[in-house]
């Protein structure tokens, strides 16, 4: 599908950009304290390769359940990743309030509304495909609840951590860093078919 390889190359050129916002120190008089002060932006950086690499690992999971697309998706799916190449300035923002010390709240604001609005464009993306069933493929209901419950979550889960990180900017980025092992789980209804298909080929 076209639409997967475009999304994919989208995924994998600002995922690489991300290396792009963090400097090298100038003073390299005091190089290892240099390096070490950059602490925020490896933070910033690792942080926010594995959410894109997160919503690209469930992007695969929801296109594999679809049959077909039309413009709505295309359409969903482009703004989906407008916001996923804006992540790499919402990680240097964050990462120079913490290098500064100013502005830590209102980085982790900005940054969790960047994810949050990629989280909801996902949603979006899967209610509407699921919507009467009417582009899913042969995912069953089963399984197309529990993807639905899974994806479901991280909008407010998000909204949390916005709302804790313009309260204590830290724990704003501690929970936010909660998703990735959470969604790095796998989920049953992207197993569920796979293992039809052995059972039926055992049975051949």
């Amino acid at each position: 599908m076209r639409l997967v390889a475009f999304s994919d190359a989208v995924f994998a050129i600002s995922i690489t950009l991300l290396v792009l916002e963090i400097h090298s120190p100038t003073d390299t008089r005091h190089l290892a304290q240099g390096l070490a002060a950059l602490w925020p932006s490896y933070l910033a950086y690792a942080l926010t390769f594995l959410l894109i690499g997160q919503v690209w690992a469930n992007h695969h999971v929801m296109f594999d359940h679809l049959r077909a697309v039309d413009r709505v998706v295309l359409l969903l799916n482009t703004l989906l990743l407008m916001t996923i190449a804006f992540l790499p300035f919402a990680a240097s923002v964050l990462a120079a309030a913490f290098r500064d010390g100013h502005g830590q709240r209102a980085a982790v604001v900005f940054y969790g509304i960047a994810l949050g609005v990629a989280a909801s464009l996902f949603n979006g993306i899967w209610a509407y495909a699921r919507r009467d069933r009417r582009l899913l493929g042969t995912v069953d209901p089963a399984g197309a609840r529990a993807i639905s419950r899974r994806f479901r979550i991280a909008p407010f889960w998000i909204a949390a951590g916005v709302v804790l990180g313009a309260l204590v900017p830290v724990l704003g980025v501690a929970v936010i860093t909660a998703l990735i092992p959470f969604y790095w789980l796998p989920i049953a209804g992207e197993i569920a078919r796979p293992k039809r298909r052995r059972g039926a080929r055992g049975r051949e």
